[in-house]
């Protein structure tokens, strides 16, 4: 007979897909971590970038994420969108960098493009801010269905950043 106290038997939960995703993701930043001396995780308190910082928060709970946040700056940004990465930043506890390409325009480092768009002008930015604080490994997000480029992705970039 059984004991009228204990729980019926629950049913072994089957992993779905996006649980087989969230697991790799997870694995990813761990083995990452593991192995790198100082990474960084590209912030922008956009969607793609807020997965990310949710996957790290999952990864080392209950412990802080544990590396810094860098948003490379455009200039372009919603206010609203800088409010909610600031407050996400303060929340969780964690230091952020800004790279700022206005910051490049105004000293001659950059020039403004005829178009206005200055997503193309992030990079220098990007690699300035690298090289600087001496991250090792960055980690970044892309939804994959918004671009065909992004379907052919590689989990894993293990190529070494310029010392």
């Amino acid at each position: 007979m059984r004991n009228p106290h204990m729980s019926a038997p629950v049913a072994p939960r089957t992993m779905t897909t996006l649980d087989a995703l969230e697991s790799e993701g997870i694995h990813i930043l761990r083995e990452a971590v593991g192995t790198a001396r100082k990474p960084v995780l590209l912030f922008s308190g956009g969607k793609d970038s807020v997965v990310v910082l949710h996957l790290a928060s999952k990864a080392f709970w209950p412990g802080r994420v544990p590396f810094e946040l860098l948003h490379v700056d455009t200039g372009h940004n919603f206010d609203e969108v800088l409010d909610f990465r600031d407050r996400t930043v303060e929340r969780l506890g964690l230091r952020l960098q800004v790279a700022s390409v206005q910051d490049y325009i105004d000293d001659g480092r950059l020039r403004e493009r005829p178009d206005g768009t200055r997503n193309p002008l992030q990079t220098v930015p990007l690699l300035d801010a690298i090289a600087e604080h001496k991250y090792d490994v960055v980690f970044g997000g892309a939804r994959r269905d918004e671009e065909k480029a992004r379907a052919k992705h590689v989990s894993l970039n293990t190529s070494t950043l310029p010392t």
